[in-house]
Parts: structure tokens; C-alpha cells; sequence
């Protein structure tokens, strides 16, 4: 074709310049600037490397040579697959080795920009086609000249710097010894391991080794048994040279004072601190009474002696102080004296007919109370730590939800455990706790009767009712030994019976100086009518209950453990039963000369000093139907009717016959002559 066409037609494209190495292009600047500063950063978080010595930077010299002629060949033989596709020339090869042996000589570090040069003039030889089918994965590919960069060389040649047996010798040292520690062979074979060598643990040694470590347990576990007898030992010293410490303080003996010396101390003022020294001297002296006690005095001397120190430095009087010391060992009666100077947390009770516990816990919470559940035997009861505001009026107070009550108090109630729809008799039940506690267990339901003997006590009693939501309650005014003419029937029955208080020393400590034997005398003769009166108002026929709780605020026991028994000798239809209660100390069965029923272990006691909580007693009588056969002997025992009785019978009744006759033939006789 010729014309205009063949005038302006293309020529034929010129060949390309072959690139200048000293001045590379703007592309490829760009691209070795990026690899450059990924690689700065590399350098920069690797630490800094080891002071290296002339030899070592002479071979490093040399082996940089041989490795940047194999990098440049690494680029373009990084598979074989490309080799056979893309052409080269040998010309062009010979040249760039030669620039890079002139880059190495000069001692710069560029010859990284030379290979990347190499890559750049590789790529566009050859199709695009070979590339992407020589190479699965493109990134890895074109990212070629920075993996082969390592810069951890210099390390890896520092390291060989070192003698290769250096790390290799302090495992080479190390010796298995199995030995018994504190053993003589342990230290044997430590030395002989440090100097030889060690020895391993072969099948012949292990057998003595085995042995040995069984002798050295039988023999650690001998000097476990001579420390803990020798520590008892110890422990009897320590209270010798106690008090031979409190003599030598004071400057003489200590002298234990007669029945006359201590009559004339009561007279004055004694010194405190001489009484408290005394009482911790006489306790010690109780406890170990063989080895620490005066020649020629008696025990009973130092019971006397520690009883006056205790009346007179916690302020009882020494009827009462006696009264209460021997219903403990030495140490826990001290302990019992102790807890009763100290009061009772505050305690209150959840009223379930109005509200949850956790809810009423949430309530206080946020007014500012620091409270905790009691524990496990309660379900609903809160021990309150401090407070903000006043416990007794607070709204949720004021509203029923809660009552301030005694933890000692739920203990009845929960003995009791009273049934819906029961009617149940509270004989002495003012101020109202363990009444509005049963009439949230029966949950309105039944009917409860709320008895008390003093007419101004109901006021509060009727009080708390309402105010706790109670609607199935009667409030009634009745001496309780009235009770079974007026009312009976009841399917349960709950005497709180009045008492001398000795379990609430710590609220009205009145109770350590008014309290006489007379007292107690009269208490528990009143009690002993009262548990009468109970049992005979409950119905023995009742289906689901059948059931008296009798408890006391005291822990002695003429007013507890005497008058169960009492009543188990005097209603033969009663029998004790088991509480319900998970904790508390069993009834004494036997005390001081008196001997009560073995049942009366199953009544349950409980103390300041062991649970935190007044003192109290609680017993729980099954009421059962009485029978023909069984009699009451003046109430003494229970006596049936046996073959020798009743020949014992027919002997006094023929004796009896014969004075009669006897009598009869004297006053015939007396009558004839008179005659």
C-alpha cells in the first residue's frame, strides 16, 4: 500500500537501552526504597550484634563474595521451570557478575539493588503466561529478593566463634543421684558425682537405694513420735516455768490464801489485776493438780479460791457464780464467764408473709446495713454488722417485713415445726417473735392461740401481730396452768416457760446479783406445773401433730434437764424425741449425784461461748394415748401389776383381817366385863 497512508505509518519500535546500573530507574528506585525500609526495620528490632574480631570480619568478607554470586543466581534459578522458559544471554550474565564483584570489592552494601536490578530485567523476558504458570503463588514470587536477604548470617557466624563443646559440657556434668535426703549416702554421692563423674541408676543399686529410702522413713517418722511427746513434755514445763516467771516477777511465791484470808480480803477493795493472776494461776493449777498444786492443799481449796476470784471480778454473786462454774470444766466455765460480758450480734427474722429474704437483704442494703445470713440451719434470719440507720424503724420495719429477734429465739419454732391448718397453743408467748414465726410457717392458715399470763405484756404482743400481717392469731390473757380446763385439744403446744435468765447474762446483767437458791426453787416448781399443764392440753389422737416443745432461757439444770425429767416420770404417755436441730450440745443425763432418764440426751443445749447465741434449752415431747395396764405411783415411777404383787396383796390384806379380829374379841371382851 502506498499514499498518504504509507506516509504516516508507525515505524518499526527501536530496541530497547540497555539499563545504566550506576542510575537506576524512578520505578525501580521506588521499589528498592520499600524493600530497603522493610529491611531497615528488620535491622532495627533484631538486637545488636556481638563485637566481631578481625579474622572473624575476613572470612565474613570472603563468604559475602561467594554468597552475593549465588544470590544473583537464585533469582533466576528459583525453579527449574524457569530456567527452561525464560532466555538469556550469556553476555549480559557475564557483565552483571562483574559489576557485582566490583560493588562487593568496594565493601558497600547495595548488592541487594543489584539483584532486585536482575529480577526487574528478568520480568519482562519472556511471556507473562510462563510466570503465572511456573508459580502458584504470585506473592511469594514477586517477594523473592527480600525472603533471600538474611540478615542473621553475621549471628549465625558469631556464634561459631564459640567452642562448640561449650554448651554441651554443663549437661554432660549433670549427675542423677537417688539418695533419701539429710541422708549420709546423699552426701557421699554428691562428692563422688562432683569429683568421678556421678553414677547412673543401674538395676543393682536400685534395690539398696529403695532400701535405704525406707529406713530413712521409718526413721523421720520415729522422730515425728519423740517431737509430739516431747512438745506434750514441753508444754508441762511451760506451765512450771510460768509460774515460777509470775513469782519472780512479783518477788515472791505465789501463795494461795486461806478461807480466813480471803474473808478479810472481801472486806476491802481488792486489787484487780492480783485477782485476774489468780484465777489464770488456780486454772493452771486445776488442769495439771498433780505436778503443780502446794503440798497440803486440797483441790477443793483451789475451786473455792478460783469461784471468789470470778464472783468478785465479773461481778456475781458466789451462789450464782458456783451455780454456773460447775456446769463447765475449769477452762470453759472461764470461757462462759468471759462470753457473757460480751453482747449478741443483732439478729433479725425475715417475715415471709410479706416479703423474700433476698429482697429485704436488697432493701436494707441500699439504706446503708451491712448484714449476712445467720447460717445454715435458718432459712430466714440476718445478722446485722452495722448500720446506717436504725434497725427498729425503718420502713421495712415499720411494715412488717422483718421482727428484731433473738437467733436463740428461731430454735422453738423450728423444734416445733408446725403443719398447715393445725391449731396450736403459745402458752407464754409475748412479745410476739416465735407466735408471728409460726403463723408465717402454717402461712395464715390454721389458728394459733397466743397466751400470757401478765395482761400489759398482750398490749405488745397484739401489736406485732398486726404489724406483721398475722391474720389466723388470738391473743388471749390466762394463767398457763389454767389452760387445760379453759382450752384444750391442741395438735401442738409450745411453752417458752419463764425462767431465772442465766442464759442472758449479756442483755440484763441484773441477773448476776438477784438470784438466790430460793429463786430457783421457786422457778422450777412453777415450770415443773406449767410442762404439766402443756402436755395435758395437747390431743394425743391429732393426726399430724401430737407434738410440745418446752424451752428455757437459762442453762442450769435444775430448770431444764430436772423438770424434763420430772414430767417424763409424772405423764407415762410422753416420751422425748429428737429436736430437729442440727447443732447444740446434748442434755446432761447425769449431773452432780442425779441421775435423769437416758432420753434426756435427746434435749439440746446451747452456750455464748460455743455458738454465738444466748444461752438456751430445748427439749420436744411426743404425746401418745395412755394405756390401762400403767399406773402412777404417787408420782414417783410408773408400776404394773405383777403375780408377786399380788400376793404381796392378799399377805397385808389377811394380816389386816386378823387385827380386825383381833380387835373385835378385846372390845367383846372389854365390853362383858365393864358389864
Amino acid at each position: 500500500m502506498g499514499g498518504r497512508r504509507a506516509k504516516y505509518k508507525q515505524p518499526a519500535p527501536a530496541p530497547l537501552q540497555e539499563p545504566n546500573p550506576d542510575r537506576p530507574s524512578s520505578k525501580k528506585l521506588g521499589k528498592r526504597k520499600a524493600n530497603a525500609d522493610a529491611d531497615l526495620d528488620s535491622e532495627l528490632a533484631q538486637p545488636p550484634p556481638a563485637k566481631r574480631t578481625k579474622e572473624a570480619v575476613k572470612a565474613s568478607g570472603k563468604q559475602d563474595g561467594k554468597k552475593g554470586k549465588e544470590d544473583t543466581k537464585k533469582p533466576t534459578g528459583k525453579s527449574q521451570k524457569d530456567d527452561e522458559t525464560i532466555t538469556r544471554s550469556n553476555g549480559k550474565k557475564k557483565k552483571k557478575e562483574e559489576e557485582l564483584l566490583e560493588v562487593e570489592s568496594s565493601g558497600e552494601s547495595d548488592d541487594w539493588e543489584d539483584v532486585s536490578d536482575i529480577e526487574d530485567e528478568d520480568e519482562f523476558v519472556g511471556s507473562l503466561c510462563d510466570l503465572d504458570s511456573g508459580h502458584e503463588n504470585d506473592d511469594d514470587f514477586l517477594q523473592g529478593a527480600p525472603e533471600e536477604l538474611d540478615l542473621g548470617s553475621d549471628d549465625e557466624e558469631e556464634v561459631e566463634l564459640f567452642p562448640k563443646d561449650a554448651k554441651r559440657r554443663p549437661r554432660e556434668r549433670r549427675v542423677v543421684v537417688v539418695s533419701p535426703p539429710g541422708s549420709d549416702e546423699a552426701s557421699t554421692s554428691d562428692e563422688e558425682g562432683s569429683e568421678s563423674g556421678g553414677e547412673r541408676i543401674t538395676m543393682a543399686n536400685m534395690e539398696a537405694r529403695s532400701r535405704a529410702i525406707d529406713e530413712e522413713a521409718a526413721r523421720e517418722a520415729e522422730l515425728d513420735l519423740e517431737e509430739v511427746q516431747n512438745a506434750a513434755a514441753e508444754e508441762d514445763d511451760e506451765d512450771i516455768d510460768m509460774v515460777s516467771d509470775d513469782e519472780e516477777t512479783k518477788g515472791e511465791p505465789f501463795h494461795l490464801p486461806t478461807a480466813e484470808e480471803r474473808e478479810e480480803e472481801k472486806k476491802g477493795v481488792a486489787d484487780v489485776h492480783v485477782v485476774q493472776k489468780r484465777m489464770r494461776y488456780c486454772a493452771r493449777v486445776l488442769g495439771n493438780f498433780k505436778r503443780l498444786a502446794e503440798e497440803g492443799r486440797s483441790r477443793s481449796e483451789y475451786v473455792a479460791q478460783l469461784i471468789s476470784d470470778i464472783a468478785s471480778y465479773y461481778g456475781y454473786n458466789e451462789f450464782l457464780a458456783e451455780k454456773l462454774f460447775h456446769l463447765f470444766s475449769v477452762a470453759e466455765a472461764i470461757e462462759f464467764f468471759e462470753a457473757n460480758e460480751v453482747s449478741r450480734p443483732v439478729t433479725i427474722r425475715t417475715n415471709t408473709l410479706k416479703t423474700r429474704r433476698r429482697d429485704l437483704v436488697q432493701a436494707l442494703i441500699n439504706r446503708g446495713v451491712n448484714l449476712e445470713p445467720i447460717g445454715k440451719w435458718t432459712n430466714v434470719g440476718l445478722q446485722i454488722f452495722e448500720s446506717t440507720v436504725p434497725i427498729g424503724a425503718t420502713p421495712e420495719y415499720l411494715a412488717g417485713h422483718y421482727m428484731l429477734q433473738a437467733a436463740s429465739s428461731f430454735l422453738p419454732v423450728i423444734a416445733l415445726d408446725p403443719q398447715p391448718n393445725e391449731r396450736i397453743l403459745d402458752m407464754a408467748s409475748a412479745p410476739g417473735g416465735k407466735t408471728t414465726h409460726i403463723a408465717a410457717l402454717l402461712q395464715n392458715t390454721g389458728h394459733i392461740f397466743a397466751n400470757d399470763a401478765t395482761k400489759a405484756r398482750t398490749k405488745s404482743l397484739a401489736a406485732n401481730v398486726h404489724r406483721m400481717g398475722c391474720k389466723n392469731v388470738t391473743v388471749c390473757s390466762y394463767d398457763g396452768r389454767e389452760f387445760p380446763k379453759v382450752m384444750g385439744g391442741f395438735n401442738r403446744v409450745l411453752l417458752d416457760a419463764p425462767c431465772s435468765g442465766t442464759g442472758v447474762i449479756s442483755k440484763d446483767s441484773s441477773v448476776k446479783v438477784n438470784k438466790s437458791d430460793r429463786d430457783f426453787m421457786l422457778l422450777s416448781h412453777l415450770q415443773k406445773q406449767l410442762i404439766l399443764c402443756a402436755i395435758d392440753s395437747v390431743s394425743p389422737e391429732s393426726k399430724t401433730g401430737g407434738y410440745f416443745v418446752y424451752s428455757t432461757c437459762s442453762v442450769t439444770v435444775d430448770e431444764n434437764e430436772a423438770v424434763v425429767n420430772y414430767a417424763l416420770k409424772k405423764r407415762p404417755n410422753v416420751k422425748l424425741v429428737d429436736t430437729g436441730i442440727g447443732f447444740g450440745r446434748e442434755g446432761y443425763t447425769q449431773y452432780r449425784g442425779k441421775i435423769f432418764h437416758q432420753s434426756v440426751a435427746l434435749t439440746r443445749r446451747f452456750y455464748p461461748h460455743v455458738h454465738n447465741m444466748d444461752g438456751f434449752f430445748v427439749a420436744k415431747f411426743k404425746v401418745e394415748k395412755r394405756t390401762k395396764v400403767a399406773e402412777v405411783d404417787a408420782g414417783v415411777d410408773t408400776v404394773t401389776r405383777t403375780a408377786a404383787d399380788a400376793t404381796e396383796d392378799k399377805r397385808k390384806i389377811e394380816e389386816g383381817k386378823r387385827k380386825r379380829t383381833k380387835t373385835k374379841g378385846h372390845s367383846r371382851h372389854k365390853s362383858s366385863s365393864t358389864k
